[in-house]
């Protein structure tokens, strides 16, 4: 990656082109208001948030149809990401947004949510190996 914005997590926010601490919010506030499900932007909801997706996947509805919400689960599992280990967003010149932990590693939570709702993925295994590999 070349040229990157960041955005770290230290209780304020960077400008960014685009926000996914936003669509985190989202995506806590839809889960609480329509499933009264409860986020708390912690590694363990996200075993909450892999379960919704897999509803979602058996239900069989078309990627097309759930893709901005994958999106917002995504994020909410890189603010995860972000707080447990103080990592940081990054956006890349082609758009990419990915998690970088202290030990320098990048992680992509938003393809993640998308592989498990293939059935290959987990959101909450990538936070599990982002903490335990800082």
């Amino acid at each position: 990656m070349n040229a990157q914005q960041t955005a770290t997590y230290d209780g304020t926010r960077q400008h960014t082109a685009v926000m996914p601490w936003r669509w985190a919010a989202d995506a806590v506030a839809a889960l609480r208001e329509g499933a009264r499900i409860r986020l708390d932007y912690s590694a363990h909801s996200l075993r909450r948030v892999d379960r919704v997706i897999e509803d979602i996947r058996r239900d069989g509805a078309p990627y097309e149809a759930v893709g901005t919400v994958l999106r917002g689960f995504g994020a909410y599992a890189g603010e995860v990401l972000a707080r447990e280990t103080g990592g940081e967003w990054l956006l890349s010149v082609d758009g990419g947004l990915w998690v970088r932990t202290p030990d320098g590693r990048l992680w992509d939570p938003l393809e993640e949510a998308r592989r498990a709702y293939a059935g290959h993925g987990s959101l909450w295994r990538l936070s599990r190996d982002a903490v335990t590999a800082g």
